[in-house]
């Protein structure tokens, strides 16, 4: 019995690490006649991104198409896609930050209304293709869970290493800028005191002069 619970114990705390770290969603966006509608995600370096988008037309007797963009934070182009109903993007990240996709109708679009797309966006542990993993190390079952656990582990560890060093240079600059505030309040302060002295001795100079003292 004790070995039992144990076992469901395990497969349970398996399950809820691969839940949390689960990085793959569905988005529907509604595109405007007019216009640009983003999706934006914060990612670390050297991460693979994997997305699938698709146009979900209102009438099936015509299908509306679109254009597609997607750079890096850099201003880098990954993708771009023009007069397409669907399309597919991958790559891995050589800089940290904010990556952008910007879906718009490129024209073609016989109804006139809004186009519904759906992407279906997957980074890091969920864009890897464990079909093949299982199929070339010939595992599964229990030791394809824990080969997805390990993976799921170590991507815990790599987001723990981001954000401390995301808050290590918060903090560095959090402590510059307050560094500059604490001079520039120096500097202030004896500007005053430089000011102050140097009506002071005008004004002893002005009542001297007009004998006034």
């Amino acid at each position: 019995m004790t070995s039992t619970s144990a076992s469901g114990s395990s497969v349970a705390i398996i399950l809820l690490i691969l839940c949390l770290v689960r990085t793959s969603q569905a988005i529907w966006l509604t595109l405007p006649t007019s216009g640009t509608k983003c999706v934006s995600e914060e990612i670390q370096n050297n991460v693979v991104v994997l997305a699938d988008y698709v146009v979900i037309p209102d009438d099936h007797s015509h299908s509306p198409t679109i254009a597609a963009k997607v750079t890096s934070p850099y201003g880098n182009n990954l993708h771009q896609k023009e007069n397409s109903t669907h399309g597919q993007f991958a790559f891995t990240t050589q800089e940290a930050g904010n990556y952008l996709a910007c879906f718009w109708v490129d024209g073609n679009n016989p109804g006139g209304g809004g186009v519904s797309v759906n992407l279906d966006w997957k980074t890091g542990i969920a864009a890897k293709d464990w079909e093949s993993v299982a199929r070339k190390e010939k595992i599964e079952g229990l030791e394809l869970e824990l080969r997805k656990l390990e993976g799921a582990v170590e991507a815990i560890h790599e987001n723990l290493l981001y954000l401390k060093g995301r808050e290590s240079d918060m903090r560095d600059v959090s402590e510059r800028t307050n560094a500059r505030v604490a001079w520039f309040s120096m500097m202030s302060l004896a500007v005053c005191i430089i000011v102050s002295t140097l009506q002071l001795w005008h004004l002893k100079s002005f009542f001297l002069k007009k004998k006034l003292i």
